[in-house]
């Protein structure tokens, strides 16, 4: 395995990237990593969970890294830049996972997979990545900044119906209809630019009726940012193939953040790990029949309150993991 190997990380330098890795023992720990162990971060972030899982699985263990964050890929690489020669970057959406290891041959050999979802401290951080609703920034929201789809592509193109659709399944937003509408007046009028314009159309459109826990316009940025990015069809293609990259024993763990995530992750495994039922007329049931999957953990491991005080956006974090038994 070629040291660094992969694209689009080779001359990035690390910019403000600094992220607080989530739920880090709990997850290497569900993931227990072996001596000599192949295993996959698949959303690399700032390489606290691979930098983790390598220490802990000796000087054979290696790691095949994926995000589509250049940022991230850079400031990964200078994590681990003592164990470099243990590690494979790609410039790469976790839901190219299975298809770049079905490339090199290693469906079926990978150890442990680590997926931490959803948007990072130092996107959310930066405001000229338009991730925030509290600094003001172009309406952008990509992981990616080489995709070609931006937040005020997605307000100026979808209908307003359209846009209210967006808002309430990826936002979960139940007055959607009402905010689409005050987003596409707005920018009709030359006045939705930015993200605090947004946040403030958005509030405005969704008067209190006193203190609040979260931003009014938290669940349509949230739902913005998911559309933008796909997230949940690259999630869904992730849990689809999975299984295939696993070797018998091997483990995944997935770290969500919101209902919808963790919702799809909890319907998966629960469907892998079930016995299905024999063709009528097999008289003996057939091992390709019993389940294929343990859930590891019994409901969603939550964050300590230690590290909510130190994290707070580690409270909404919620852990899966499984093992594959066939």
């Amino acid at each position: 395995m070629t040291p660094w190997r992969g694209w689009g990380c080779e001359s990035m330098t690390v910019t403000a990237f600094s992220h607080t890795t989530v739920l880090l023992h709990e997850t290497v720990d569900l993931i227990d990593p072996q001596p000599g162990g192949l295993y996959c971060d698949a959303t690399l972030g700032g390489g606290g969970h691979a930098r983790a899982i390598l220490e802990r699985s000796g000087p054979d263990g290696r790691l095949i890294g994926f995000d589509h964050d250049p940022a991230a890929l850079a400031a990964a690489r200078e994590t681990l830049a003592a164990l470099s020669d243990r590690v494979t970057l790609h410039h790469a959406s976790f839901a190219e996972l299975p298809e770049l290891l079905a490339r090199d041959g290693l469906l079926g050999a990978v150890d442990g997979i680590v997926c931490d979802l959803g948007v990072s401290s130092p996107q959310l951080d930066q405001a000229e990545r338009g991730f925030s609703l509290r600094q003001d920034g172009p309406l952008d929201m990509r992981m990616n900044p080489d995709a070609q789809t931006t937040a005020a592509d997605l307000i100026e193109t979808l209908s307003e119906q359209e846009l209210a659709d967006v808002l309430y399944r990826f936002g979960e937003e139940r007055k959607s209809r009402r905010v689409a509408r005050a987003i596409k007046a707005a920018r009709a009028r030359g006045e939705l630019e930015t993200t605090l314009q947004l946040a403030a159309v958005v509030a405005a459109a969704l008067p209190s009726r006193g203190p609040q826990r979260i931003h009014p316009a938290t669940r349509t940025f949230q739902a913005l940012r998911i559309a933008v990015n796909d997230e949940l069809g690259a999630l869904a293609k992730l849990l689809e193939r999975f299984i295939d990259v696993l070797r018998v024993g091997g483990r995944i763990a997935i770290i969500s953040f919101h209902s919808l995530e963790d919702r799809a992750v909890k319907q998966r495994f629960a469907e892998l790990s079930r016995a299905t039922d024999a063709p009528a007329g097999v008289p003996i049931r057939a091992a390709d029949y019993d389940p294929q999957l343990e859930v590891l953990t019994r409901g969603a491991v939550k964050a300590s309150d230690d590290e909510i005080e130190r994290n707070p956006r580690a409270r909404s974090a919620r852990l899966r993991a499984a093992r594959r038994l066939r």
